[in-house]
């Protein structure tokens, strides 16, 4: 099979053709050639898009599909197509399915599951059985399996000498440690972010303090054991600076910040819209100011969308009542792009996560493998239901003025445009 990109701008830091406009020729999967000009012939499969611009395949930290137990929400099938037109040509998948991908079986389970797609998934495993919380996980067993990460999604580890085994035990292969960013007695029954907005309202408050101290006494233990930490999807200016003062004592900590935690504020909840309930809350324009900043300045190591399918059965309840969450692969690209150039943020997608999570990363350069995503930064649109592919609909982005246009992704030898 042979793919022709016509006048493609690439955005990649670590090739020789960044910033320039060229044609790529793709044989077999593989870059064959870069030029200014590469004449195109009859049998070649041609992308030629309004203002095109590629970059490395992009990479989404954490993704929820729902399969198994939760097909309803969404099918690893569907997930998979959802994120490769969404421009993502690598997905992290959570454990929170039912049952939990707590075992090696459940872990080539969705290894196996995802086989053939243009989008590679790779499993985050739950740190503890069942995520209970209680019992480490047979981690090392999962990681032979093909898990590139460990953790309870959603769910912090309460037990502090049990996170301190994880981070000792994992550094024996190498794993990476998730913690979720929240302490269970300070947040309570907190379901919106506790200040003004949430005293008028009327919703009982969750405060940040609950993420600093969760954050502070991961970073502490990181300090006593060694190994590497990830913290997933923070949420404040402070936890921020937490992390930035353990990076510069050489702690080997990342962390990561949701799409909707950089672009919306806990001001959306005044219609008591359930898709903006999310965990963490949705925070104050401080606080986005600040996750953005750290976007830039390189504190924050990835960018995800956090993409949690919820049935309607589920979502559209009393604010109180429903789960948490929203889905967010198409919307990704374009929320971002809104809020940020381009450029501050795109290896926070790319080379980043897979540096982080010790995956190999690409170049758009002569001789490799192409793993492309195709996309314009300028279009501009309105987000609304026609452009949601998931089986689930809990977007916290319909209605939402986006700029930036996702077409497609060339990777494993399989080109994904959207119609």
């Amino acid at each position: 099979m042979i793919t022709l990109i016509k006048s493609a701008t690439i955005i990649d830091t670590t090739s020789p053709y960044h910033q320039q406009q060229k044609d790529i020729l793709i044989i077999d999967g593989i870059i064959n050639k870069i030029a200014d000009v590469i004449p195109v012939k009859k049998e070649y499969q041609l992308v030629n898009k309004e203002n095109l611009h590629v970059s490395c395949g992009w990479f989404d930290t954490s993704v929820s599909f729902g399969e198994p137990g939760y097909e309803e929400r969404e099918t690893i099938k569907n997930g998979l197509q959802v994120a490769a037109k969404s421009g993502f040509t690598a997905v992290a998948v959570n454990a929170n399915s039912n049952p939990v991908i707590d075992n090696k079986s459940a872990v080539e389970f969705l290894i196996n599951k995802a086989t053939g797609f243009a989008t590679k998934l790779y499993p985050i495993a739950a740190l503890t059985q069942e995520s209970n919380g209680k019992e480490m996980a047979e981690l090392y067993d999962m990681q032979q399996s093909g898990a590139i990460a460990f953790g309870d999604y959603k769910r912090p580890i309460v037990n502090d000498n049990l996170m301190k085994i994880a981070l000792l035990y994992a550094q024996n292969f190498d794993g990476l440690v998730f913690s979720f960013p929240k302490n269970n007695a300070i947040s309570g029954e907190g379901i919106a972010n506790e200040g003004i907005n949430s005293t008028k309202l009327g919703l009982k408050g969750n405060p940040a303090l609950a993420e600093h101290i969760q954050i502070a006494r991961d970073l502490f233990l990181l300090e006593y054991t060694g190994g590497k930490l990830h913290i997933p999807t923070i949420s404040t200016a402070k936890s921020i600076d937490l992390i930035k003062d353990a990076k510069k004592k050489g702690l080997q900590v990342s962390c990561s910040v949701s799409v909707h935690h950089l672009t919306l504020t806990d001001n959306e909840l005044h219609a008591f819209d359930s898709n903006f309930k999310t965990n963490p809350p949705l925070r104050t324009l401080a606080d986005i100011k600040a996750l953005q900043k750290g976007v830039k300045n390189g504190i924050i190591d990835m960018i995800t969308s956090d993409h949690n399918p919820i049935d309607i059965e589920h979502k559209k309840v009393a604010f109180s009542e429903a789960k948490d969450d929203t889905i967010g692969l198409e919307s990704a690209f374009g929320a971002i792009n809104s809020v940020l150039n381009t450029e501050d943020f795109i290896a926070c997608l790319t080379t980043k996560p897979r540096t982080v999570f010790g995956l190999e990363n690409t170049s758009i350069q002569e001789g490799n493998l192409a793993d492309i995503t195709f996309f314009d930064p300028e279009k501009k649109y309105t987000f609304i239901n026609k452009h949601i592919l998931s089986t689930s609909k809990n977007s916290a982005f319909i209605n939402k003025n986006l700029k930036g246009q996702v077409y497609g992704i060339f990777a494993n030898n399989q080109l994904i445009l959207n119609s």
